[in-house]
């Protein structure tokens, strides 16, 4: 397919859409192997029709995106955790491991 687009890009060929010869991705539908079919409401489908104009994008796109950040893998959010753990700045601990354990007993009991 890319030598396809690429060949085109060279004639002068338009019907592809622009997107394909700039840096975002085209993608087939040969890459998706699931299809699924939801009702939504007429004002779902315009928010989403509405959203799709304004990024140059499909209404399946959006979908796949929701669903990606509303549902992350869970290796994603595993990942993410790290990150904010990683990320915390540092902090003293007490060197007595018993006063490490009274003083996290005592911070999760405040978040009960």
């Amino acid at each position: 397919m890319y030598r396809l687009m690429s060949r085109a890009a060279s004639s002068g060929y338009t019907g592809l859409h622009p997107r394909c010869f700039s840096s975002y991705a085209c993608y087939s539908m040969s890459m998706y192997s699931e299809r699924l079919q939801v009702l939504i409401d007429r004002q779902q489908r315009n928010r989403l029709e509405t959203v799709a104009a304004e990024r140059e994008t499909s209404v399946a796109t959006l979908v796949r995106e929701a669903i990606d950040l509303a549902f992350p893998a869970r290796h994603e959010v595993r990942a993410a955790a790290g990150a904010r753990i990683l990320a915390a700045p540092e902090m003293d601990v007490p060197d007595d491991v018993g006063d490490l354990l009274h003083e996290l007993d005592e911070l999760r009991g405040q978040r009960r």
